[in-house]
Formats: C-alpha cells, structure tokens, sequence
C-alpha cells in the first residue's frame, strides 16, 4: 500500500468521537413535520422537516414515508460536499424504505445551488478538532438519525446510512459510532488517506479550499494535519464494525481509486467493494447494487 493509505489512529481519537457522539444523542429532539405534494415521490408521502441541530439552528429537510400501514427500515441520506439540499429523487427515495434527508447549513429542504469556493467550507474551523465544520455535521447528523428512528413508520431497530463523496464518509462516520446504524452505503467515500493526498503538487476545488488555507496560513500546518488525522476516512473506517458497501469510480479525480481501496481495506467487518468505470458522479449501480446490500442486511438480517 502507498505511504500515507493506512490508518494513522491519532492519541485521544476514539474517546474524542465517542464524546462528540454522546453530546448529540443527548441534545434535546426539537422538530416539526409537514406533508407537502411537491416534489412528486411515487408510492411514498413526502414531508418536510424543521429541526433543532447542535448549535441551535434550524435545520430543514425532508422525509420520504412508504403508503403503508407496516414498519420499514429507515436510511439516512447524506448529502455530498455542497451547500445544496438531496432531491428525493431515485437515489434517496427507495421503494420499501422511509428516507431522510437535510440541508447542513440551515437552506430549504430542495434548495439548489452550485458550487463557487467562494461558498465552500473545506477550512472552517480547520485549525482545531473541536471546531472544524465536519465535526457539528456529523453531530447534526446524529440528530437526523435520531429523528428518523422516532418516525411511527419506521423499525429503529433497522437504520442505515447513505451518501455519496461526503455523504459516503460521514456515513462510514456514523456506522463508527452510532449504535443505532446497522448498515453503510459509502459511494466513493471522501477524506481518506489525507497524508496520501497532501503530497500532490496540484490540487481540485474544493479540497483545493483546504490547501489554499494551509498555503496562506504560515506556521498551520501541523495543526491543520492534527485535525485532518481525527477525521480521516480510513482512521474512521478502522472503526466502523457493521455491514459497509463502498463504491469507487477508476475515473474519479476528486475521490481517486487509491483513497477508496484504502478506506474498503481498512473495514473490519462485513463489506463489499464495487469498482465502477466512471467519474465523480451518480451512476445507476449505487441505486442497484446499494438496493441488494440494504435488502441483505436490513431487511433478511437478524440484527
């Protein structure tokens, strides 16, 4: 394996995660839910959400609930790096399962914007642990789950979590530290094997924020890379125990073959590796082969 694609655990990483985990399984469930007839969602009830997250602000997404009386599992859709809202569209909204998404920085629940750095986040906060951005995602996601177990149409004792780039990674994050998750869906997850990427001489938007922040900010580097070392992908991964499917893309620029391979092998449990030959984008296999893998281990599992 390359230097720099296998897990570096930093001191103190598994106790800091499990407190971050705890103080969002202890915030206060704050929210609200509406039914609302668009966007169209076929054989489901779609309803929008307003919820409380971990500093205090209002939050807004959607749920997408089966027309039926019996109990569903339930996933998590997370949303790849953007400020842009999931669409329940054919990847987020699955026949047989009530999903849920949300917009991480306060926009409508089918907000659309495209990306400028100008908008991007990759350095808030980057300078410590405690106070990079990632951190009150993942804890906001926390809440998500949260709310998405206490649904009267959904078996809490059946959750997972899905997403793509971003939403991939925090998904491997959630499946860490989140007992309630039982199963992962990580399509061409981000963030791996950062020590790995930060020895290129170019770099892409919006990692690019990142590097442009570490360039400007004389005497940062350390603590930059420190922060980056607790969130890794694949230190993640080392720690993430329940059923995961990864993806990867032999043409992705921005989640390149290497850094997805890494964070599969760093798995130590049930998993499954698919390599597609695409680019850094969707592709139907996610909805087919991520239908196959929650149908074994979300619904014809005993866990």
């Amino acid at each position: 394996m390359p230097e720099g694609l296998e897990p570096y655990v930093p001191p103190g990483f598994e106790a800091f995660w499990r407190e971050t985990t705890q103080i969002a399984q202890d915030a206060p469930l704050d929210y609200s839910v509406e039914s609302v007839s668009e966007p169209s969602t076929p054989g489901h009830d779609l309803r929008v959400l307003s919820f409380r997250g971990i500093s205090g602000e209002r939050l807004h997404g959607w749920l997408a609930v089966p027309y039926s009386d019996v109990i569903h599992p339930g996933f998590l859709w997370i949303a790849p790096y953007s400020r842009w809202s999931m669409q329940p569209n054919e990847y987020g909204v699955r026949s047989g399962y009530t999903s849920l998404s949300f917009n991480f920085f306060g926009e409508s629940a089918f907000h659309r914007e495209d990306y400028t750095p100008a908008r991007g986040y990759f350095a808030d906060g980057v300078s410590s642990r405690e106070t990079w951005i990632f951190r009150r995602m993942f804890q906001n996601a926390v809440i998500a789950l949260r709310i998405l177990a206490d649904q009267a149409a959904v078996d809490e004792n059946r959750l997972a979590c899905a997403g793509m780039s971003q939403g991939g990674g925090i998904g491997i994050w959630m499946g860490a530290w989140v007992q309630q998750v039982k199963a992962v869906i990580a399509d061409m997850p981000f963030l791996g094997g950062m020590p790995w990427v930060l020895q290129a001489k170019a770099f892409r938007y919006p990692l690019k924020e990142l590097t442009d922040f570490m360039a400007e900010s004389a005497g940062n580097d350390a603590a930059v890379r420190e922060t980056l070392s607790y969130f890794d992908t694949i230190n993640q991964a080392s720690f993430c125990q329940v059923p995961t499917r990864v993806t990867l893309g032999l043409r992705d620029p921005a989640v390149r073959p290497e850094q997805a391979r890494a964070v599969f092998d760093a798995l130590p449990g049930v998993k499954e590796l698919e390599e597609i030959d695409f680019g850094h984008d969707w592709h139907p296999r996610m909805i087919e082969g991520g239908q196959d893998w929650f149908r074994k281990h979300l619904i014809n599992s005993d866990r």
